[in-house]
């Protein structure tokens, strides 16, 4: 892992500064207030009275043999068992048996694990009820924890590697984001709070953590989170209104609905909405911190250009971002609902009546509210960040302060024929490496220093 060699960008003014702070503190303050009143007091128990106990276990055998013919059914039905058919043999290594070969039968039916020898395998453990004393073993799945484990190994290592100090700090968001899904959005929507709230909140608290770990504190990442904590508040907004017009209950699929089982108190329109929002934010800290990143580099290109037309380059960048990031969108709720999307297929109904079902008309919100969400960022990070970035330019300039590229006086813009001959021209064959090129500053970045 090289050593880093991005320049820190200058400071902004003090008077830019306050202002920041003035407006991102109190916010900040805000969220956590709101976060310990949501806080949930207690965590839902789960009933673990019907838990059947799984065992880990390796199997060391299998035998096959044909299966044995089924009476044939109403027409339409199955015919009976495809295989394999016969007994596999298994090494307990939990539990009351542990260091015991047992034998199950070969998992068979739709969705069954397919186990060959040496396989590392998950096995439950059947009582019968008649004879509580009676027990049988059967394989429920395979192990999965290590494959995971050198998939996230595998993950950091390469986030580090290319990202150095900066990917570091980005795990470090990764993790803080899971847990506050895990302490405070999922529990507080479980014990009865808000959804919506609760997800507008922790959505807010991931922000705030993510972004000033990842990025620094400064002026540009403030702008980001200022423009993403204005997108986080549309979305919601947006969202209620869009579940209203079209009446959604929040019933769409068959998890909400065995959800309401289990949980009858949980606001289910609101769970919706609340999806909505964290949905959104992965793909909304991407934009804002892209545009605020691309104004003050293109201030710091060209010191001369006004409040105006920093916005308006910065806007063309953002509509190029947000024209692949809508495909994005759309793409990842299509992978998310792919079996939804053949049961379309399969239905025979008429297509109008496919499309304004509860199910596919969810689905249909979710994108359009995230994608409205979005496109709504765009302008109001590019606003904030030029208004910024043009104030802290007249602010140096009233102070006095020396320009950002470390000169001792403004620098006019060259003309466009030295430009476009100092880009050009190949260096000489004569020149030393070290001797400075005709463009100044060609090495400068405005990337924080990590």
């Amino acid at each position: 892992m090289g050593a880093d060699h991005t320049r820190p960008a200058p400071s902004a003014p003090p008077q830019v500064r306050r202002v920041l702070v003035a407006t991102v503190v109190p916010l900040f303050v805000a969220t956590l207030i709101a976060a310990l009143v949501l806080w949930p007091d207690r965590t839902p128990q789960a009933d673990e009275g019907g838990d059947v106990p799984r065992y880990h276990g390796t199997v060391t055998r299998m035998v096959t043999e044909p299966c044995l013919p089924t009476e044939p059914g109403p027409e339409g039905s199955p015919a009976g068992p495809e295989g394999p058919c016969g007994t596999v043999t298994v090494r307990v290594e939990q539990g009351p048996d542990s260091g015991q070969q047992v034998e199950v039968p070969i998992p068979d039916g739709p969705g069954a694990p397919r186990v060959q020898v040496d396989d590392e395998v998950v096995l439950v453990e059947l009582v019968d009820p008649a004879d509580p004393e009676s027990s049988s073993y059967n394989i429920a799945e395979h192990q999965r924890g290590k494959p995971l484990l050198w998939l996230v190994v595998l993950f950091a290592a390469a986030i580090v590697a290319f990202g150095r100090w900066r990917g570091l700090a980005a795990l470090g968001g990764l993790a803080a984001s899971f847990a506050i899904l895990i302490t405070f959005v999922v529990p507080g929507i479980s014990a009865g709070q808000p959804p919506l709230l609760v997800a507008v909140v922790g959505a807010a608290l991931i922000m705030f953590i993510v972004l000033y770990l990842t990025h620094g504190i400064s002026a540009q990442t403030s702008v980001a989170v200022l423009g993403t904590l204005g997108s986080l508040v549309l979305t919601g907004l947006l969202g209620a209104a869009a579940t209203a017009a079209t009446h959604l209950t929040g019933f769409g699929d068959e998890n909400a609905t065995t959800l309401s089982m289990f949980q009858a108190d949980v606001d289910l329109h609101g769970l919706l909405l609340a999806g909505i929002v964290i949905g959104s934010l992965g793909v909304l800290d991407d934009v804002t911190v892209t545009q605020a990143a691309t104004v003050t580099e293109l201030a710091h290109a060209n010191p001369n250009l006004t409040r105006r037309q920093l916005y308006r380059a910065g806007t063309r960048v953002g509509r190029a971002h947000i024209a692949s990031v809508v495909n994005t969108i759309v793409l990842a709720y299509a992978g998310a609902s792919l079996p939804l999307l053949l049961l379309l297929v399969a239905d025979s109904r008429p297509a109008g009546q496919v499309l304004t079902s509860e199910f596919l008309a969810q689905e249909i919100v979710r994108s359009v509210v995230a994608t409205l969400g979005l496109v709504a960022a765009v302008p109001l990070t590019t606003g904030l960040a030029a208004v910024v970035t043009a104030a802290g330019r007249r602010a140096a300039a009233g102070t006095g302060a020396p320009p950002a590229d470390g000169s001792g006086s403004a620098r006019p813009p060259a003309p466009r024929h030295d430009a476009l001959e100092a880009l050009s021209a190949p260096r000489a064959a004569n020149q030393s490496p070290d001797a400075p090129a005709r463009w100044p500053d060609r090495e400068r970045n405005t990337d924080p220093a990590w």
